[in-house]
């Protein structure tokens, strides 16, 4: 059992004067790991204090400077790779080959926004073309400031890199609050501070659950921007907070995301490119591909083939490299997927495969991998993120049905496009509501492309160019030539 009853402000471990605890549980094993102190909002007011004395020293130390910090980062990640993996397959329950992944995306991005820290830096009182004889103009892009940042517990380190790495990059200083489900592998983020000697206070890391954390800090008046993920019921209290002031907001919420078989695909490698994107983290992931929109022609063809694939899914010990699936985060999580499931049966909806085809381990809080089929548009389980393993299906007639039926969705996250012709794929996909968009693929997210949804799924972007500019204010000044 650890013991987390400190918070990280100011480059120290601060003893938390909060009286109440949490435990911090193994998902697979169901028993604890940890008690974490949930602090409150004295720890939040010497946080934001920690970074608003920190912040104009490391913007003045420039761009240059604050990426030699975030390839430190990286370096650091990199070393403890395998310790991070176990670490976060055992408080998230996600299989080792899956904190991989996570492990290398987190590295990925430290790396990426060291090099727009310098791109930055170069591009700092560039002259703007106009029309005025006689007048310059200078564009230069200062951070925002003193940065608020909440992150979820499906992918612990992954999240708050794509938070953390382009806040620091733009010379925002940043109070993050991780997930009190998954702070093992969040606690890295603060030793790897210390150890590559990052300025006090340019990031203080602090403990809790959202009644001691995070609605102080989404309050707090030190704060000048927020950043987001999780669910949207907390995003808009997030969204609500920030009015007060006229703080900015990002927000990553909810998907209900689409995937779109058309009639001239490979139905083998569809089923591929379908179980990837909704049985991948136990189908907890915001993208997840959660509504198969197939071709009637091969509607039957590629249940069977995803029936096979699904009977071939391993669950079990997420330490254990043959594992393909480990169990949901927490029991909590398990029990909102459970609900939905129940909600299937008393709609009666057709399951190719469900917890009835299988055995479960005897241990862990697993949630069969499940695919209904000719689920109607109207069930919840069509329209409600569920956000557990669960795929549900629909066959149509037509490519424009097929698209009419993926846009039908007040979420615009994310969507995979699967034909046998490239050119009709990207086509269709351009007619997609979503702001990532995959065709003939897995899931593939990279450090150098945006994140973020239309309508409810949030506001803003992440990663890339547009992840670092969620962080900057641009200024103009103007005058005289020469």
């Amino acid at each position: 059992m650890q013991r987390l009853t400190k918070q990280f402000i100011d480059n120290h471990w601060v003893e938390s004067q909060a009286t109440r605890r949490l435990t911090v549980t193994d998902p697979y094993r169901q028993a604890p790991i940890a008690e974490l102190t949930a602090g409150d909002a004295a720890d939040v007011d010497a946080a934001v204090t920690a970074a608003r004395r920190a912040q104009p020293a490391w913007q003045a130390l420039g761009g240059e400077r604050r990426a030699d910090f975030l390839a430190a980062f990286a370096e650091a990640l990199v070393a403890r790779r395998e310790a991070l993996m176990r670490l976060s397959a055992s408080n998230n329950g996600k299989a080792l080959a899956e904190t991989a992944i996570d492990l290398d995306d987190a590295i990925a991005c430290y790396r990426y926004y060291a090099g727009q820290a310098r791109a930055l830096e170069a591009r700092q009182g560039r002259f703007v073309e106009h029309g005025m004889a006689g007048v310059e103009a200078l564009t230069y892009e200062d951070p925002a400031g003193v940065v608020g940042l909440i992150t979820p517990w499906n992918f612990p380190l992954v999240t708050s890199a794509w938070k953390i790495a382009p806040a620091l990059a733009a010379g925002c200083t940043v109070v993050f609050k991780p997930s009190e489900v998954t702070p093992l592998p969040e606690q890295a983020v603060a030793e790897i501070a210390l150890e590559i000697g990052l300025p006090p206070g340019v990031l203080n890391l602090v403990h809790g659950d959202g009644e001691g954390i995070g609605a102080p800090l989404t309050a707090h008046p030190g704060v000048d921007k927020l950043s987001f993920t999780g669910s949207n019921a907390v995003g808009e209290k997030v969204m609500r907070a920030a009015a007060e002031g006229a703080r900015g907001v990002s927000l990553e919420l909810g998907g209900k995301s689409p995937i779109l078989v058309l009639d001239d695909a490979d139905v083998e490698a569809a089923a591929d490119w379908v179980m990837a994107g909704i049985y991948f983290n136990s189908g907890q992931i915001c993208s997840a591909t959660s509504r198969l929109i197939v071709h009637d022609s091969l509607a039957d063809a590629l249940y069977a083939a995803l029936a096979t694939r699904i009977d071939a899914i391993r669950l079990g010990d997420p330490l254990d490299a043959a594992t393909d699936m480990g169990p949901m985060t927490s029991a909590r999580q398990r029990q909102a997927v459970e609900r939905y499931l129940a909600i299937a049966a008393e709609e009666g909806l057709s399951a190719v495969r469900d917890a009835r085809h299988r055995d479960l381990p005897r241990q862990g809080e697993f949630v069969a991998p499940t695919l209904y089929r000719d689920v109607p548009t109207d069930s919840r389980l069509w329209r409600e993120e569920i956000f557990g393993p669960v795929l549900c299906a629909r066959s149509v007639a037509s490519e424009a049905e097929a698209i009419a039926l993926a846009n039908d969705s007040a979420f615009g996250l994310a969507a995979t496009v699967i034909s046998g012709d490239a050119e009709r794929a990207r086509r269709v996909g351009r007619a997609l509501r979503a702001g990532s968009i995959w065709f003939n693929s897995e899931q593939l997210v990279m450090p150098e492309v945006s994140w973020g949804g239309f309508g409810i799924s949030g506001i803003g972007r992440e990663l890339g160019p547009w992840g670092l500019s969620a962080y900057l204010e641009v200024k103009h000044l103007i005058g005289p030539a020469g």
